[in-house]
């Protein structure tokens, strides 16, 4: 898989867990603290969590590993931190895997899109502008507000299809 330190613009964040976690966790504390809030102990482990894993992880894998480092093992544990970090950017829902991964530019607002693989299940974060234009054209054409949009393909990624070909 490919990793996050190859990225020019915002084309192609993989959030395969090779990331530089430090260097995105710098930027999302940078940017929780403009927005006014604040990465509490578990938010932050919930997004280092996000960071290191390999593809999107659902709340319940959230939970067991907060639970494991003595975090809380109710639900409300993992689900309050992870909507915190999705509402400030610092992390996405993936919906068609009803799951979260780690937005890899926290420190920029951004539309993206995720291409998901349907062999692995890794996610890679893409520049979504030209595809968000398209569609808020499309919108004010048909009358229609946008107010947000999910983009989410789904295919073979370079390993899997490597491994296949």
């Amino acid at each position: 898989m490919a990793s996050l330190g190859d990225q020019s613009g915002f084309c192609c964040a993989d959030h395969s867990g090779a990331a530089d976690v430090a260097a995105i966790l710098t930027s999302a504390e940078a940017r929780a603290r403009a927005q006014g809030a604040r990465l509490t102990p578990v938010r932050r482990r919930t997004l280092e969590i996000l960071l290191q894993a390999h593809g999107a992880l659902g709340a319940y894998e959230v939970l067991e590993k907060l639970a494991a480092e003595g975090f809380g093992s109710q639900p409300p544990v993992a689900y309050r931190a992870l909507n915190f970090l999705v509402e400030h950017g610092l992390a996405h829902r993936i919906r068609r895997l009803n799951a979260f991964t780690a937005c890899a530019h926290p420190g920029h607002d951004h539309r993206a899109a995720f291409l998901i693989c349907e062999e692995c299940n890794s996610v890679t974060e893409a520049d979504a502008a030209p595809v968000s234009a398209a569609l808020e054209q499309a919108a004010g054409a048909a009358g229609f507000a946008l107010e947000r949009a999910t983009i989410e393909a789904v295919g073979q990624c370079a390993a899997c299809r490597g491994a296949t070909g």
